[in-house]
């Protein structure tokens, strides 16, 4: 979205606002899940959501980030085509949404915070199914 091209939200009062709550993000991932083709979330199996304010330490050594605010999301669990069925001891798939990387992206750029939340969203689903980000952002532009 360029300059200029950002739509203002004139429907309450910004001086009373609080930052989005955890609970919010995880609304919005919910929504933004619902959006989605049905035969897509079909496909994608038992995926749950977590929210946290940053990704723990583990995350951030493990991928080489320079700081809690690299990353905005994570995709974790085996991808669907790898799925083994009946394989025990396995934690259901998981996508990590985190709060306040997101909030600092959201703060500098002309983006809404659903949109944002959507994008993560579909990111990791992408990872899941091995999508292209060609795939990704055709499905973005479905779910807008």
């Amino acid at each position: 979205m360029g300059v200029g091209m950002a739509k203002w939200d004139q429907s309450g009062d910004w001086g009373r606002r609080l930052a989005p709550s955890l609970e919010e993000i995880e609304a919005l991932a919910l929504e933004a899940y619902a959006k989605l083709p049905q035969a897509f979330r079909a496909l994608s199996g038992e995926v749950h959501f977590y929210v946290a304010e940053f990704p723990e330490d583990q995350v951030v050594e493990e991928m080489g980030l320079e700081s809690a605010f690299d990353i905005l999301g994570l995709f974790e669990g085996r991808p669907i085509g790898e799925q083994v069925i009946g394989a025990t001891g396995e934690m259901p798939n998981r996508i990590h949404l985190y709060r306040r990387p997101m909030l600092d992206y959201w703060a500098e750029h002309e983006e809404s915070l659903g949109s944002l939340v959507s994008h993560v969203l579909i990111h990791e689903i992408g990872h899941h199914f091995g999508l292209s980000d060609d795939d990704m952002e055709t499905l973005e532009a479905a779910t807008d």
